[in-house]
């Protein structure tokens, strides 16, 4: 059993509070299909990473901000399957308001789209692609996060299920908790610790100021 003592928790949204792998697959193979690109090796690397830093690097010839908001329509558009994380609820509610906030590399569009469908709460504090201009695996995305929150980036704790956003964390001087919902634990060995599922990670508050996180 490992824990830690944090200020706060970051958690990354889709394969972490949200399972919205099917339309995120679906929608990256259709478009990859549509450029003539290997949809293998597009989903493989679209999960974690801003879309716009995807078109700009594999299909460079795009507007890549206008193919943004076309991909990130599609995939709001595409409910199928995008449901609720096991645990995640529960998760939630065992941290104080102000104490935890979402860092997505989608748009803010999407990932409250996503938030509702899965029937979570909106935070207040909601990091997407549209507020960065580096997003994951650099540290921005979560260093802002932290700064809104008020708190400390080497107080916080990030929960991720990809490999760009375990680094951005780290790259931010934060721990990372893995989750396997996406990508194999070999990995996430970079993580400072591995669980299959949110339901092993238990939040309590020591003293109504520290989070205790403890994960089985």
């Amino acid at each position: 059993m490992k824990s830690f003592d944090s200020a706060a928790i970051l958690f990354d949204l889709d394969g972490v509070l949200v399972d919205s792998t099917g339309s995120v697959t679906r929608q990256w193979r259709r478009w990859a299909e549509e450029q003539n690109l290997d949809p293998d090796e597009v989903v493989e690397i679209a999960h974690g990473v801003r879309t716009i830093e995807i078109v700009r690097r594999l299909a460079p010839h795009l507007n890549a901000e206008a193919e943004t908001l076309r991909l990130e329509k599609r995939e709001a558009d595409d409910h199928e399957g995008v449901s609720v994380m096991p645990g995640a609820s529960e998760l939630l509610k065992a941290i104080p308001e102000g104490r935890w906030c979402v860092v997505t590399s989608g748009t803010h569009y999407l990932a409250t789209c996503r938030l509702k469908l899965a029937n979570l709460p909106t935070p207040k504090v909601l990091v997407s692609a549209d507020d960065v201009s580096r997003g994951k695996p650099h540290p921005e995305p979560y260093l802002m996060g932290a700064k809104l929150l008020g708190m400390n980036p080497a107080e916080c704790l990030v929960i991720e299920d990809a490999p760009a956003g375990i680094r951005a964390a780290h790259a931010g001087e934060m721990k990372a908790i893995g989750i396997t919902s996406t990508y194999p634990e070999p990995e996430l060995q970079e993580a400072d610790a591995v669980v299959r599922k949110l339901a092993q990670i238990r939040v309590s508050v020591d003293g109504g100021s520290r989070l205790r996180i403890r994960v089985e």
